[in-house]
């Protein structure tokens, strides 16, 4: 069938859509909803045979659904209704949700049933979680819909009307710092983590607060700041104290909305001097506090753990993470995993903090440097084998990052962007060193270009990745250590250690890795340094959410089915309808 996928932007859920109808077999195209831009001309012109919409904020109009069966993708249960679902399931602390597949009707989220999936809603950000469990039961309940409308048969469900619940406005987000416990503190900052963020009133100036993890030994007056750590900051809650990764200043109706930054960054000279509190080296029993870097060991293995908010890595980050990096090789240990969690591995450098900077070019000229010397000392390790675990999305330099190590290894949720240009970048991280050995010159063009998602499963059968790890996100890092522990004790693995040492040195014979960068380097520079160059526009609308003016072209072309695609839909979903036979869900 050919899909028209509708959605208010072409975000992380509607990317994956993208990519596994591709996978099953269906053509696909994109259209944005966008004011001004009138959708049933839009969608007239696909003349698509289903209109699906992963993600949309506004209504579909009637002369739309009325002439195209339209289904819609609500993240909660058959019968809850609503703008802000999510934010209340994480703020009211359920354990577990779904994902309804309902037909576009008059009444919003009020249509009938085609498909519905149950997950479960562990203790994350309301972003992971929408990356994670609910992406996963989203996938399952659109692919059997869609399998049940190309079927012609089957006979969508009625919903038993519910009253829509009210968007989560910010005076039900509202933290009182002196009466409100770490536990209640912690969900309503995961209930607004991306956006919308926590209004509050911090150090004489109003800024939205993103993200929370708990603290379990520093202790103040409520409200107080306690220490920083790695750009987040520590404060007190009436019973503990949390630490909060990123803030974002407040601004006045009309004026662009400030990026979200590292939280020390954000603050700058309004913070009093604090005491910066490292985390513990190494995972201690018991112990529950934050850290964006870990390190720790089981057997010859090790793992390098890393996460930041929404994947980008700016300047600190990087040189961190390679200090962490160093620290790890000098171990003894025959296989290093990077990554390893459950959200993003890497986006690349850090948008924000570029954007945010006094000289953006110079910033960006830093970043891409921090970037690629931690890359450059991945590809040059040749005393163990080093896998990249990436539990999920993964896009332009953090795509290629993850294509340093020896093996890259997938969830199979995990969401792959291989690709620069949309940003109006060449791209760097010796991408081209690494991509077209892993999938020759002619498909690494064809990737760069077209700047489309990959499913893990597409990355797998492109030799983008080597391993597919079919389990949910909670059960990742256990399976990639599982495996891990296998790989390290494989009596071949020595033998490999050796080939890869003597491959590095014929590679580097043949050209320099620097040449490599050197050349790379070159254009970005160039880039960076031209003030017209269309980089600094696209990212400032990027980091300032400004709204898209056209849907991009190379998402309104019908995408063809991937190659070797068309496989049967996976089994762990229920539908509503009594005709349904599907086994009881599962965990997803």
């Amino acid at each position: 069938m050919h899909v028209l996928l509708l959605a208010s932007a072409f975000n992380s859920l509607t990317q994956r859509v993208h990519a596994e109808l591709r996978d099953h077999g269906h053509s696909v195209a994109v259209e944005l909803a966008l004011p001004d831009r009138p959708l049933a001309e839009a969608v007239r012109r696909h003349a698509p045979d289903l209109v699906l919409a992963p993600m949309l904020r506004t209504a579909i109009p009637e002369e739309v659904w009325s002439a195209h069966p339209c289904l819609i993708v609500h993240p909660g249960p058959v019968g809850d209704r609503g703008p802000a679902s999510l934010d209340w399931a994480v703020q009211e602390g359920r354990t577990r949700w779904g994902v309804t597949v309902l037909q576009a009707e008059a009444e919003m989220d009020a249509g009938p049933v085609w498909a519905t999936a149950e997950c479960t809603v562990p203790p994350v950000g309301k972003s992971d979680l929408y990356r994670g469990e609910i992406a996963d039961a989203a996938l399952e309940a659109v692919l059997l819909a869609v399998e049940r409308f190309a079927s012609g048969t089957y006979l969508p469900r009625p919903q038993h009307h519910a009253a829509a619940r009210p968007a989560l406005r910010q005076e039900d987000r509202r933290i009182d710092w002196e009466a409100d416990g770490t536990e209640r503190v912690l969900r309503v900052l995961r209930a607004a983590d991306s956006r919308p963020g926590v209004r509050d009133e911090l150090l004489g100036a109003r800024w939205y607060l993103h993200g929370g993890h708990p603290e379990d030994r520093l202790r103040g007056r409520p409200g107080e700041l306690l220490a920083t750590r790695a750009g987040a900051v520590c404060r007190a809650t009436a019973d503990g104290a949390v630490w909060i990764p990123e803030l974002r200043a407040a601004h006045a109706p009309g004026e662009p909305p400030a990026p979200r930054l590292p939280a020390v960054l954000a603050l700058g000279d309004r913070l009093p001097p604090l005491r910066e509190h490292p985390a513990p080296p190494h995972p201690e029993p018991g112990r529950s506090t934050w850290s964006d870097i870990r390190y720790r060991e089981e057997g010859q293995t090790g793992f390098l753990s890393f996460s930041f908010p929404s994947g980008a890595m700016d300047t600190d980050r990087c040189r961190r993470l390679l200090e962490a990096y160093r620290s790890a090789l000098s171990r003894p240990t025959s296989v290093l995993v990077l990554g390893g969690g459950r959200d993003f591995f890497s986006n690349g450098i850090h948008l924000g903090v570029i954007e945010a900077a006094a000289d953006p070019a110079a910033e960006s000229w830093a970043n891409i440097n921090a970037m690629d010397d931690l890359v450059e000392a991945v590809l040059t390790t040749t005393d163990r084998l080093v896998v990249a675990a990436l539990g999920g999305n993964a896009a332009a330099g953090g795509a290629m990052f993850a294509l340093a190590a020896d093996e890259v290894w997938c969830r199979s949720g995990a969401v792959l962007s291989p690709h620069y240009r949309l940003m109006g970048l060449y791209g760097s991280e010796y991408w081209t060193y690494t991509l077209p050995a892993r999938v020759g010159g002619a498909t690494a063009a064809r990737l760069t270009e077209d700047a489309l998602p990959l499913s893990a499963d597409a990355a797998l059968a492109l030799g983008l990745s080597d391993r597919t790890l079919a389990c949910p996100p909670e059960a990742f890092a256990e399976e990639t250590a599982r495996l891990a522990a296998r790989l390290a004790a494989l009596p071949a693995t020595s033998a490999r250690i050796a080939a890869k040492k003597a491959r590095r040195e014929q590679d580097e014979a043949r050209r320099p890795l620097a040449s490599y960068r050197q050349a790379e380097l070159d254009r970005m520079k160039r880039t960076f340094d031209d003030p017209h160059a269309p980089y600094h526009a696209l990212r400032r609308a990027f980091v300032r959410k400004e709204p898209a003016r056209q849907t991009p072209p190379h998402l309104t072309r019908r995408t063809a089915p991937a190659p070797g695609a068309a496989r049967p839909a996976g089994g762990r979903v229920t539908g509503p309808a009594v005709q349904d036979s599907a086994s009881p869900a599962g965990p997803c």
